[in-house]
C-alpha cells in the first residue's frame, strides 16, 4: 500500500492554516474564556509540523518503512491534533485519552521513517 505524502501533507497544511486562522479570529474569545487557547495553539503547531514533514517525505524515495511511518504520521496527526481540536470545540474531557495515543503514533512514525531512510542510504 502506498501513500501520496505530498498531496496528503499539502491538504493537511491547508487545513492547519485554516484551523489556525479560524482559532485566531473566530474562536479566540471562546478559547480564552475556556482557558483553551494554548491547547488549540498546540494542536495547530503539531498539525502543521507534521503536514510539512509529510510534504518533505513525499519528495524522498519510499521504503516499506517510510510508507508505514507516513501512515502513522497521518493517523498520529489526526489523533493528536484532532483530539485537541475536538476537546476545544466540545469540552469533552474524555477525548484527552486519544491525544497521547496520537503522540505515540507520531513518535513511532518518525522512527519508522528513520529506519526506512537508513535502509535506503545503504542501497
Amino acid at each position: 500500500m502506498t501513500i501520496n505524502c505530498t498531496k496528503i501533507g499539502a491538504i493537511l497544511a491547508a487545513l492547519g492554516i485554516g484551523l489556525g486562522a479560524f482559532g485566531a479570529h473566530a474562536l479566540q474569545e471562546m478559547l480564552l474564556e475556556k482557558n483553551l487557547l494554548d491547547t488549540y495553539k498546540t494542536a495547530v503547531l503539531y498539525h502543521l509540523i507534521h503536514a510539512i514533514g509529510l510534504v518533505a517525505l513525499g519528495r524522498m524515495s519510499h521504503s516499506k518503512w517510510s510508507v508505514r511511518g507516513a501512515w502513522l504520521l497521518v493517523l498520529g496527526t489526526l489523533g493528536f491534533s484532532g483530539s485537541l481540536y475536538l476537546y476545544c470545540f466540545t469540552g469533552i474531557r474524555a477525548l484527552n485519552f486519544i491525544t497521547p495515543l496520537g503522540g505515540l503514533l507520531l513518535i513511532i512514525g518518525w522512527l519508522l521513517i528513520a529506519l526506512g531512510g537508513k535502509k535506503e542510504s545503504r542501497s
